[in-house]
């Protein structure tokens, strides 16, 4: 803060000195005060919001997203300003309760501030020890770990090379050492990978050791944020809801939900860190030309392309079954071309449509064959998903709901298509 107050003064001096007009210069010399992240910053903090926004904070400013210039941040937390004596924070994290409320929590030496939807909520600040007794103040960085990927629900508290783990259900602290990972300024969970911010680098780590595997510090530049003569080719743009063509959409069995478009694939589960595209061979290195139907069963994962199917274990890490690919017809007993397929929860059969047929296959029979052969009352569908709330048939930038398999092959006309919108597939109203 100190030094953007500076900068601004010796610029103002400087243009008036020259003659500017004042309200020019001032203009001209507060973009020039902004911090830049692309000059190699060393971040203070880094939180998602509970819209899936990340903020990335330095000294009174903050930044929005992965691009884009610094802004005060109290145009978006509008208690951490100098009423309150903040004017940095040491620590963020987004939290999860189980009520589904996502609280914001911002660290100042001893100090924590909750936020709910960016407003200060009733009661803080507080002290720390009161929300997160034996947590010590003047923290260096912190990061939620859920349940699965930590021990128990937990936060992960940075000071120094010790880690603070504190335990959300039973609001206990076990504290180790890591002296092997770099003092982290800020932390971030990002699609279930843990990442320790430090300078302008990164270094991702295992939230339960600490443990630091592959090639790090990373420039933070090159995967973060956009900048000139960096990055690694993994921007996306979100695409508009009125302009999306998908050619495959499935949930895996453990709740993974994918969107696949062209030669890419987007996390849908995960998107209140963001939608984040990558190359389908990223995960699934052997299906190198694109999908055009994928289906989850039996905690694996089916991939059509063409006239073979590729089926992969679901795990940490999708392995390739032993001899496959295979043809659709020593799978699945189908032949042609696949337009879509969909499982529902909790049952054994995949539909799959091919043009203005709709054929059922039991999961269950050996060898497998189609059951019945169904009509259909369009044809040339995407993409299709069964969840909970029915059949989603996408066509275009529409989609048509049915409730149930049998519905749909009773039905003679296709109802009123609507919009794919942002809360069914991410994409932009």
């Amino acid at each position: 803060m100190e030094l953007l107050t500076k900068t601004l003064f010796l610029c103002l001096a400087l243009a008036l000195t020259n003659g500017l007009p004042q309200r020019l210069t001032l203009s001209v010399c507060l973009d020039a005060a902004l911090p830049d992240r692309c000059a190699g910053i060393e971040f203070d903090a880094i939180t998602p919001d509970e819209k899936g926004n990340t903020f990335f904070f330095k000294g009174s400013h903050l930044w929005k997203g992965y691009h884009g210039a610094a802004q005060l941040a109290n145009q978006f937390f509008t208690e951490l300003d100098d009423i309150h004596h903040i004017g940095h924070v040491d620590a963020a994290f987004r939290m999860h309760n189980a009520a589904n409320h996502e609280h914001n929590y911002f660290f100042l030496d001893d100090k924590v501030f909750s936020y709910y939807n960016h407003t200060l909520e009733n009661g803080y600040p507080k002290e720390i020890q009161e929300d997160f007794p034996g947590v010590p103040s003047h923290l260096d960085a912190a990061v939620e770990c859920p349940k699965g990927e930590c021990m128990a629900n937990s936060v992960l508290f940075f000071k120094g090379h010790d880690v603070h783990i504190y335990d959300i259900t039973t609001r206990t602290v076990k504290t180790k050492t890591w002296s092997h990972l770099p003092v982290c300024t800020s932390a971030l969970r990002w699609l279930e990978h843990y990442y320790c911010f430090h300078g302008n680098n990164f270094t991702r780590f295992n939230p339960v050791s600490g443990e630091v595997s592959g090639a790090y510090p990373k420039d933070a530049r090159h995967y973060f944020m956009r900048c000139p003569d960096f990055g690694h080719g993994g921007d996306y743009e979100v695409p508009k809801c009125s302009e999306i063509k998908i050619n495959a959409i499935s949930t895996d069995d453990e709740g993974k939900s994918y969107l696949f478009s062209g030669s890419m694939y987007v996390r849908l589960d995960t998107r209140k860190s963001g939608l984040h595209s990558f190359p389908i061979t990223r995960s699934w290195k052997e299906v190198t030309q694109g999908v055009d139907a994928v289906f989850a069963y039996d905690d694996k994962m089916y991939m059509i392309k063409d006239d073979h199917v590729y089926i992969y274990k679901t795990a940490a890490h999708y392995m390739l079954i032993e001899g496959y690919p295979k043809t659709l017809n020593e799978e699945l007993g189908i032949e042609g071309h696949v337009d879509a397929t969909f499982v529902c929860p909790n049952t054994h059969t995949v539909y799959v449509l091919q043009g203005r047929n709709m054929r059922s296959v039991d999961l269950t029979a050996t060898p497998r064959a189609v059951v019945e052969d169904l009509p259909m009352p369009f044809s040339d569908i995407d993409a299709a998903l069964c969840s909970n709330e029915g059949i989603h048939l996408f066509k275009g930038s529409d989609y048509y709901l049915y409730e149930t398999p049998m519905i749909l092959a009773m039905s003679r006309m296709a109802p009123v298509p609507q919009p794919v919108t942002n809360a069914l597939l991410g994409c932009q109203d």
